[in-house]
């Protein structure tokens, strides 16, 4: 964006963008005086209203700065560093970028500095087809470029649970999932990745696929104790090798911040302060990187269980994260029994990784205090109907918004109290029966209320 707004272009008026422009504006659009509205937002969309720090800096930049007194050496080095940054992220991501903010302003980028008929233009028109999808609402764009390695894993992990992954009928549809995880993993670190602000990768996966090329600490984590479990069965063939599994778990303790808890694509490299500088308006907590309690739950279990096939590999390192990451979920608690979940909805979400991160080293509910505080705020928002059911509205506000019984948050809540060992059978029972009584005749569960959101608005 920088790099678009330094370079000041324009591309030439058409019929069609004249026409666009009368219809976008609630007024003409020769009469707007745009510098007049640097600051306007719907309110609706003003999650996080510029701060009167960035206000006063910004008019500095406008009124001082760029017209009295930046040199245009300064500015010619700037676009080129700036430059050299898009041409990282476009090699490191094959072009599709870590999402569809940032993609097409690289397209753009590129249009502007190699012309409308480069390869990277082109490169990059192809990709951005991997965000759209249709639906009855028409023409949407996804948040990521696809969750293809995140739903994979997860596939196999619930198949295992349920017990089937020994049947014959489901070995082949397995073993293709274990091959398309095997291929997924990211073999190298980015070129340069201390110069372009990039995380180390090497052993990790990302949530789509390793074109995309971003580590991330849960997915990571997920699908190695995809192919761990798989791997252990027999009859399934061992092609994720033992190095290669060590490099997915040199690479997610690098992830853990002083606190102990894990972030998700990064470690935190900044303070929080700089959330003061946030100018993104619809988002909120994106500046620096967090701790999360999902994240942290996710790398906890893919460690016990890594450890208990390898237990001599870095033994004092993985027991030091995982008493730093049990700490820091603990004090991540919530006077009310709850935590608060920023990639799912949202206190039910982050409760049931929570008490799977505590139950994956024996604390229960027979033996935890803090699980029983965690069960008790679950068990106080269940539904007449047996369900659950919460808003995004949770994750915006921060506080617990009740809406209809959802399948997937009662889902959540369902396996949280499980693993945690609640001993009454009857909630669980409950939550159950609503689940099975909303299956179809052909075995799926059809879209209900929105179940994902991250940086609180999202």
């Amino acid at each position: 964006m920088s790099f678009v707004y330094s370079n000041r272009f324009i591309y030439p008026p058409t019929p069609l963008t004249r026409q666009l422009r009368e219809e976008l504006h609630t007024q003409s659009y020769a009469s707007i005086d745009f510098a007049a509205h640097r600051n306007t937002i719907s309110p609706r969309d003003n999650y996080h209203p510029k701060t009167l720090i960035l206000r006063i800096l910004n008019w500095i930049l406008v009124h001082v700065w760029f017209a009295f007194l930046r040199p245009n050496s300064i500015k010619r080095r700037a676009e080129a560093w700036a430059w050299k940054l898009i041409q990282y992220e476009d090699e490191n991501t094959e072009y599709a970028c870590l999402a569809p903010v940032s993609s097409p302003m690289n397209t753009l980028a590129c249009f502007i500095h190699d012309g409308p008929g480069s390869s990277s233009v082109g490169r990059h028109l192809d990709r951005l087809r991997d965000f759209i999808w249709m639906k009855n609402e028409g023409m949407l764009a996804n948040g990521t470029d696809g969750l293809q390695s995140w739903d994979t894993s997860w596939l196999i992990q619930a198949v295992v649970e349920a017990g089937l992954a020994d049947e014959s009928k489901w070995r082949p549809m397995l073993t293709k999932a274990l091959e398309f995880l095997e291929d997924q993993q990211i073999r190298e670190n980015c070129r340069d990745q201390d110069v372009c602000y990039r995380q180390q990768r090497k052993g990790a996966w990302s949530f789509s696929t390793k074109s995309q090329g971003y580590t991330v600490s849960d997915t990571t984590s997920e699908a190695l104790k995809a192919v761990l479990m798989l791997q252990s069965l027999p009859g399934y063939p061992t092609l994720v090798s033992t190095d290669r599994l060590q490099d997915a778990i040199d690479t997610l303790l690098t992830m853990q911040n002083p606190s102990g808890g894990f972030a998700s694509y990064e470690p935190q490299r900044g303070s929080e302060y700089l959330e003061y500088l946030n100018a993104a308006e619809v988002f909120g907590r994106i500046m620096v990187e967090y701790d999360y309690p999902e994240c942290s739950t996710a790398v906890i279990t893919a460690l016990r269980l890594f450890s208990s096939h390898y237990p001599t590999y870095r033994a004092r390192d993985i027991e030091k994260a995982l008493t730093g990451a049990l700490t820091y979920i603990r004090k991540a608690q919530r006077p009310d029994g709850s935590w608060y979940g920023s990639w799912g909805i949202c206190f039910t979400y982050a409760g049931m990784f929570a008490l799977e991160a505590f139950a994956s080293v024996g604390q229960i509910y027979d033996n935890s205090d803090v699980v029983r505080r965690g069960c008790a705020f679950l068990l106080s928002k269940q539904r007449d109907d047996g369900g659950w059911g919460e808003s995004y509205r949770s994750c915006e506000t921060g506080v617990y918004t009740e809406r209809e019984s959802q399948v997937v948050m009662t889902s959540w809540a369902v396996i949280g109290l499980m693993a945690a060992g609640f001993p009454d059978r009857k909630p669980v029972e409950r939550g159950v029966r609503l689940v099975m009584g909303r299956q179809k005749r052909n075995g799926e569960w059809t879209q209900e209320g929105i179940e994902g959101v991250f940086n609180k608005s999202v």
